[in-house]
């Protein structure tokens, strides 16, 4: 049956339980199944690492919403960036966004080099400068769009044709949009990845990644194999609470961004205020592509504060119900002084605050920023 996305997220993976025809899937935690007594598999599983069928549920569902042949869900985030680059051969070349998320970035700076994998930051926004980056050949293109934290928007389409003619792979971290808002298989990406940690779970009380593929092929195979020998795999309870978020992602999405306009277009009028970085603002650099790919332009903003680092930290501090707090994609409103966070070599600018806007009621979320601004 051909669904829309909002009856696919309440069903993927969702079949009732064949035993006892529970409609909420069970939770499966036992680290070990019987087999055979020459490891013959008796019911398709050995061990948890290997895999499970809460995971599988999950797995299911991630690559469904995202059209994907396959996913593969992680324990974190980091941990699913990590499976997929740390599975390039040595002597790849992997070009990654100036602006992007700081894990990634420590990542490339300090552990893929001890694999011989060398990095290159380049604005993913620009088709000509990416084009030229690839003058010395590329493994793999990486993208975040919208980007952590400046919310630039990169043209997946056209990434996808540059990487299909010099023979290299695209992944697209799709965080920030969730496949609700965007879907960059569909637009010629490999991979996506997410970390489920954020909108899937959506109550900032579980951590989990995934990797998402366009085909399952000899790139899935190694992944997933790495996976299984290294053990960065989601916990049962993890991938059913995950699986939950599932369900609610449409409705929470639609909310989401409503209220994300809301607070945007006050902001953005607002004399204390810089610069707003949010796709849906005409105004905004990547606005026409955004609009082009995206189907919304998702509850994630940053705002540049007048007056520099000590004027934004002074607005942090009297906001009351956005909490100083890092991550996003919560019921509740997180505000982040982005460059504090960044660990010893921060490269967000100074003045700059990130939010995730949540579900409470936008007018009292204007208010919050009204009162912290005056």
């Amino acid at each position: 049956m051909n669904m829309k996305l909002e009856t696919l997220a309440v069903h993927a993976g969702a079949e009732p339980d064949p035993e006892t025809g529970a409609v909420a899937p069970p939770i499966h935690l036992s680290t070990t199944f019987r087999h055979g007594p020459a490891a013959e598999r008796v019911a398709g599983y050995e061990y948890q690492r290997e895999g499970n069928p809460t995971q599988d549920r999950l797995e299911a569902a991630l690559a469904a919403l995202e059209g994907g042949a396959a996913a593969l869900a992680y324990a974190s985030g980091m941990a699913a960036i990590s499976g997929l680059l740390e599975a390039l051969p040595p002597g790849a070349r992997v070009l990654l966004p100036d602006d992007c998320y700081s894990g990634t970035r420590y990542l490339a700076n300090e552990f893929l080099p001890q694999r011989d994998v060398s990095a290159a930051f380049v604005d993913m926004s620009d088709l000509a400068a990416v084009e030229a980056a690839c003058a010395v050949p590329a493994t793999l293109l990486w993208v975040e769009t919208p980007s952590n934290p400046l919310m630039k928007i990169s043209d997946i389409a056209g990434l996808a044709r540059i990487a299909r003619e010099r023979d290299a792979l695209l992944c697209c971290d799709n965080t920030f949009a969730t496949p609700v808002l965007q879907q960059p298989l569909a637009l010629g990406a490999d991979v996506v990845m997410h970390s489920t940690t954020k909108y899937f779970g959506g109550h900032s009380d579980v951590l989990g990644g995934a990797l998402v593929f366009a085909r399952r092929d000899v790139l899935f195979e190694a992944v997933a194999h790495r996976r299984h020998i290294t053990g960065g795999v989601l916990s049962p309870f993890s991938a059913w609470l995950t699986l939950r978020g599932c369900r609610s992602l449409p409705a929470r999405m639609a909310m989401h961004c409503a209220n994300a306009r809301a607070l945007a277009e006050f902001l953005a009028a607002h004399p204390a205020v810089a610069r707003v970085n949010w796709p849906g603002l005409p105004t905004h650099p990547g606005h026409d592509i955004a609009r082009a790919q995206m189907r919304d332009y998702g509850a994630m903003l940053s705002l540049q504060v007048r007056g520099g680092r000590e004027a934004a930290l002074k607005v942090a501090g009297k906001l009351e119900l956005f909490t100083n707090a890092t991550s996003l994609g919560g019921c509740e409103s997180l505000v982040e002084h982005r460059a504090s966070t960044e660990g010893p070599h921060p490269v967000s600018p100074q003045d700059l605050l990130r939010v995730s806007v949540g579900l409470e009621h936008a007018d009292d979320l204007i208010a919050d920023w009204a009162r912290a601004l005056a």
